[in-house]
């Protein structure tokens, strides 16, 4: 076995040493070469830079339309790569190299990858459908996957978001972009809906007016949407009514916890009263 490399070795410098050879010999046959590999790198020079500036470009169309730096970067290195594969390709093609077949072979690499890495890939395509169509952005209050949080990151595989106790997610993209997106931050005020109830004894239209005071005399109540307080229903101990004031989104949680603690407090100074469940039970005594 070993002889037999040796033997193939020998062959192998026997042939090196008869081209050079012949190429010394010859000179013209030298040229030829020389241009084809000069040519090649002048290719790969000029090809580099004008790749270079297309991703430059397009990741300055991308910023100007979208304004958004993640996408402006992959679209940047997506342009850049690309192209400086192709710019490869002709420069092995003036080499000589048949690029066919590494074609084939770098196509099916490609395959085997993203079958190996589907969810990955799929992860990377819902980031890029994120930062495309901004169903929210940083510093959003949003409801996702069955989580809420504030969005503190959003990148091409994952999304990063805070609690409102202190803890950090990490959310798969695809897990996002397959559920209900609710996001609280994206109109600039949110409705309060509250149900108050107050006893059957009590008079409604009593009831209803201070409820109604409360949300006027409150200066972090919108008059516009106007402030609604409506009768809901007649439960089984109590009657409720619909109380749905308007704020602004960063003013939600302090208002509601103010709100409710000021209805309660002018409801009973108003007379009203805020029934307990209770059941009425009748005895009746049977002679024998």
């Amino acid at each position: 076995m070993q002889e037999k490399q040796a033997t193939e070795n020998v062959d192998f410098l026997t042939e090196t040493k008869n081209y050079l050879i012949d190429l010394v010999n010859n000179p013209e046959t030298v040229l030829p070469i020389i241009k084809g590999i000069l040519l090649a790198i002048l290719i790969y020079w000029i090809g580099k830079k004008i790749a270079r500036w297309l991703s430059n470009v397009s990741s300055k169309a991308v910023s100007r339309g979208h304004g958004d730096q993640i996408l402006s970067d992959f679209v940047r290195k997506m342009v850049y790569y690309l192209l400086l594969a192709l710019v490869i390709i002709m420069a092995l093609t003036q080499l000589g190299f048949q690029t066919t077949s590494l074609i084939a072979v770098v196509g099916a690499a490609g395959l085997a990858i993203g079958l190996a890495l589907k969810d990955s890939l799929a992860n990377f395509a819902a980031g890029i459908m994120l930062v495309m169509f901004r169903p929210f952005k940083i510093d959003d209050f949003v409801e996702v996957a069955d989580v809420s949080g504030t969005v503190k990151e959003i990148k091409l595989f994952s999304t990063y978001m805070r609690t409102t106790d202190n803890k950090n997610l990490v959310i798969p993209n695809s897990q996002i972009i397959n559920d209900i997106i609710t996001n609280y931050s994206a109109q600039d005020t949110r409705r309060i809906d509250l149900v108050i109830g107050v006893s059957y004894d009590d008079d409604i239209k009593t009831a209803q007016k201070i409820m109604e005071d409360t949300l006027a005399n409150h200066d972090k109540v919108l008059s516009d949407p106007e402030p609604k307080v409506m009768l809901n229903e007649l439960a089984g101990s109590s009657v409720n009514f619909n109380v749905r004031p308007w704020v602004k989104a960063e003013d939600y949680w302090p208002v509601r916890a103010a709100l409710l603690e000021q209805l309660k407090y002018n409801i009973e100074a108003g007379g009203c009263s805020f029934p307990y469940p209770q059941q009425d039970v009748h005895l009746y005594k049977q002679e024998s």
